[in-house]
């Protein structure tokens, strides 16, 4: 395993909270991700993202669960000139994906009567499409549409990197710091027990992929892939919903890549955004207990 994040030269000792502020602290974080959310909603930026989004095929299960086996991370595919067409173009080298396609053949054949009867089969093509990371703006000094969100650049990892990494290797994990590849920011392997944070983001960045991961974890959304597919909107808004909770207890704001984030996999729905509270706020508490271990004990010796 190799660390490139920054390590904290000192730690401020936080005021004691009660159990009691921590939990409203933690309700009002999560609020705050569906009035951000609303907000964008409003905004001539999701109306390009929607433009943008609208673009794409809804494809079926089948073809959602093979897209992610060969790229986990996929978020939109789309044909070589259907890229071009949306502005952007495919990297020279990229490797296709390939999906089913459908179409029918039409066919004249003779009935029983010795009459020509046009019929038409259905055909399952084998198509290539590209994910969007794995594509480029033809135009880089263009506004992009396709994504609401902005990277970390923070230097302080707040503490997350090294007490997160402890406590997935004591429960089997392993977590690497390097290139994930595909353009992603870190995954989770639970067939490997593996989590893989990018060695190219900022150490804030890559703390709340951390939490983000973990959280995965914690949520039980890394246990059945099929589920995943079916309801990856979900599941990653409850990801990054952890990730900003979490992130606002130990003392960042990660509202200029989460509300984005969120915004995008929820479709910018504020009521589903809050549905998810409750396993929200479980799964962050349980996540901030690992970072504020100390906090429940100091707050009871007031």
């Amino acid at each position: 395993m190799t660390t490139t994040t920054a390590k904290r030269t000192g730690k401020t000792r936080r005021p004691a909270v009660t159990p009691e502020q921590r939990k409203e602290q933690a309700a009002t974080l999560h609020e705050s991700i569906a009035t951000q959310v609303e907000a964008l909603r409003d905004s001539d930026r999701w109306t390009a993202f929607l433009q943008f989004a609208s673009a794409f095929h809804a494809y079926s299960l089948n073809n959602v669960l093979l897209i992610l086996s060969q790229r986990s991370d996929a978020e939109r595919v789309a044909g070589f000139r259907k890229w071009q067409a949306l502005g952007r173009q495919v990297r020279k080298g990229e490797k296709a994906l390939r999906i089913f396609g459908y179409s029918t053949k039409k066919v004249t054949e003779q009935d029983e009567n010795g009459d020509d009867v046009e019929k038409r089969y259905p055909r399952f093509p084998i198509l290539p499409v590209f994910d969007i990371a794995q594509t480029d703006p033809i135009d880089p000094d263009a506004d992009d549409p396709s994504t609401l969100t902005a990277p970390l650049t923070g230097a302080d990892d707040h503490g997350v990197i090294d007490a997160l990494t402890a406590h997935l290797v004591a429960d089997g994990w392993t977590v690497e710091h390097t290139e994930p590849g595909q353009h992603r920011n870190g995954f989770t392997d639970p067939e490997a027990r593996r989590v893989v944070i990018g060695s190219h983001l900022s150490p804030e960045h890559a703390a709340k992929t951390l939490i983000h991961e973990l959280a995965h974890i914690v949520l039980g959304h890394t246990d059945d892939l099929t589920e995943y597919a079916e309801h990856r909107g979900l599941m990653e808004t409850e990801a990054e919903s952890v990730a900003y909770v979490v992130a606002g207890l130990v003392g960042f704001d990660t509202a200029a890549y989460s509300v984005g984030y969120v915004a995008g996999w929820s479709d910018a729905d504020a009521d589903l955004i809050r549905s998810t509270a409750a396993r929200v706020l479980k799964a962050a508490h349980q996540v901030a207990a690992i970072l504020t271990p100390d906090d429940d004990d100091e707050a009871a010796a007031e």
